[in-house]
Order: structure tokens, then sequence, then C-alpha cells
């Protein structure tokens, strides 16, 4: 995993979550946040790699930025 400078607002933790819930506790979390608010998401889960990139650009929002780990990947999302 890389360090990253990216300063986020919220973290959600779905490490452990089957999928789709990674992607659904982080379009939960994106629902209720103001614009600019940048979240966190992290998730073992390897599918998150294909549907948070796949959700984000549909939704609109920006993805920053994702660390690859060997045990789980960290999301980097900006609401539009």
């Amino acid at each position: 995993m890389t360090d990253t400078d990216i300063a986020y607002d919220e973290t959600v933790d779905a490490r452990g979550s089957a999928c789709p819930g990674p992607l659904m506790d982080l379009i939960g979390e994106m629902r209720d946040a103001d614009s600019g608010t940048v979240v966190r998401l992290l998730s073992d889960n390897d599918q998150s790699l294909t549907d948070v990139p796949e959700w984000t650009e549909e939704a609109g929002n920006d993805l920053l930025e994702v660390d690859e780990g060997d045990d789980y990947h960290t999301f980097y999302v900006e609401k539009a």
C-alpha cells in the first residue's frame, strides 16, 4: 500500500463485506455527503476494483486515487 497525501472527510470500512456490499456502503455515504466531500473506502473485495470506478464515472463523482494493497484496497472518491 502506498502513502497518499489525499485528505479525506469520511471513511467507509467495508472490509469483509461480500459484493456488492462495499459499493452499496460507499453509495450510502456519498448520498448524504456534500459536494466536495472526499470519502475513503476500504475494501478487501477484488470486485470493488471494477465496481467503484464504474459507479464513480456513472454517478459523475471523481475517483481521486486507488491504492491496491495486499490485504485490501483503498479508494478515494470526491463527491461532485
